[in-house]
């Protein structure tokens, strides 16, 4: 089976938009045990879009498109796609009780624009949009008259904003693919998530064990991220979640408590959940990640149950007063040291009777350096009942990924004290 993936939008090539799209859903399909075998992004014009959508159509089984369905005149795809295929366009009702319920709930007038949404072409499958007015579309196109051998294609119309496309296809494309193109074999993906080593790192201590499960059929993979690695392990076939499984056991053993997170499960929701199992507190001191840590923690459901407060002590007033950093303390060591770091942490952990205390302070830069403290120097420090640990880092990046780096290393501490 080929797929292919055809993104639209002028302000995709022109960088003022991340195309997200490629990544996330070639991530479900892959998941399911299907591969995207060729990605490409094109202008919002007609010659541009049929021409993209015709030469995918004489070489794949299934081809997906992204954005174009709106009701503004650079919304294209739903008109030239149906022209292309010599399809008439009909509004069709339902559609346009949705659309027009849509505006009626959130109090606003319905634009006359809006209406080109519902027009549907002759023999398409509506996809309900239940974050949005523009339906997606599916279309079997049976015989396929851009194939040599006219075998059958889907076609499927998907709207660009991720909000309404992510439902849409986690909802209604993946249980069309699944029953139109069922799997000729079982396959098992599994992803280890991990921190703290980098990717070339991870392959040296994981590859050469492997290598009998590999002569199996096992298919290995690394996805490399700031301050993460993935491991992913994917098998076909009668045996593969034994191998699979196999695998990640011996995958686990060899790197310990590198492994943080498994499949889509971040670094920050195995914190919450192990603070909630043992029904733990944590109250957080953050100086240079400025409420990342807090961030990233409160995106994950449940957090309010564990996480007392989070402060941003940038200042450092705002460590004295809030945190009762003491002033000897910042004219001996400074604000960035070990002795900061730690009375943070200990403020944090007493002042808001918490089990624990998470603390950050560093330099990100670009000044503010010294020879003895350069830029990128961090310490964080974990209050506990029983004792407060403090690391010194070096993060030499950018301040973006000095921040998310540094909020990985302390989620990373309190897990690991969590887990031991």
């Amino acid at each position: 089976m080929r797929i292919e993936l055809i993104n639209t939008g002028s302000e995709l090539l022109l960088g003022r938009v991340l195309n997200t799209h490629q990544q996330w859903m070639c991530r479900q399909l892959a998941d399911c045990g299907y591969e995207v075998a060729r990605q490409i992004c094109v202008a919002d014009d007609g010659p541009s879009i049929q021409a993209a959508v015709r030469e995918s159509l004489a070489r794949s089984d299934l081809v997906l498109t992204t954005g174009g369905l709106g009701p503004t005149s650079d919304d294209l795809t739903r008109d030239l796609i149906a022209q292309m295929l010599g399809r008439p366009l009909a509004p069709d009702p339902n559609v346009l009780a949705r659309i027009t319920e849509y505006f009626a709930q959130r109090k606003r007038p319905m634009p006359a624009s809006v209406k080109v949404q519902a027009l549907v072409p002759a023999g398409a499958r509506v996809l309900p949009n239940l974050h949005g007015t523009a339906p997606g579309l599916a279309i079997e196109i049976d015989p396929n008259p851009f194939r040599d051998d006219k075998t059958r294609s889907w076609l499927i119309l998907l709207p660009g904003p991720p909000r309404e496309l992510r439902p849409m296809f986690s909802d209604s494309v993946l249980p069309l693919v699944l029953k139109e193109f069922p799997l000729s074999q079982p396959f098992v993906c599994r992803t280890l998530r991990t921190t703290g080593l980098g990717e070339s790192m991870v392959e040296e201590k994981i590859a050469g064990p492997l290598q009998p499960f590999l002569s199996q059929g096992l298919r290995l993979g690394y996805c490399a991220r700031v301050g993460e690695v993935d491991v992913r392990l994917v098998a076909r076939g009668a045996s593969a979640a034994a191998i699979v499984a196999q695998a990640e056991g011996l995958v686990r053993r060899l790197l310990g408590p590198l492994v943080v997170a498994t499949g889509d499960a971040t670094l920050e929701s195995t914190v919450v959940q192990l603070l909630t199992d043992r029904k733990k507190t944590l109250a957080l001191a953050e100086s240079c990640t400025g409420g990342l840590i807090a961030h990233r923690l409160t995106n994950v459901p449940g957090a309010s149950a564990v996480l007392i407060c989070g402060l941003v002590t940038y200042s450092n007033d705002a460590k004295k007063i809030l945190l009762g950093v003491r002033q000897e303390t910042l004219d001996e060591h400074g604000a960035v040291s070990a002795d900061a770091a730690w009375q943070m942490a200990e403020g944090a952990r007493l002042r808001y009777a918490a089990d624990y205390g998470l603390a950050v302070t560093g330099i990100a830069g670009p000044g503010g350096g010294t020879a003895q403290k350069p830029v990128g120097t961090v310490f964080i420090a974990l209050a506990t009942p029983q004792q407060t640990i403090v690391q010194e880092q070096f993060n030499p990046f950018d301040r973006e990924t000095f921040k998310f780096v540094t909020s990985q290393q302390a989620l990373d501490l309190i897990r690991r004290s969590l887990s031991d």
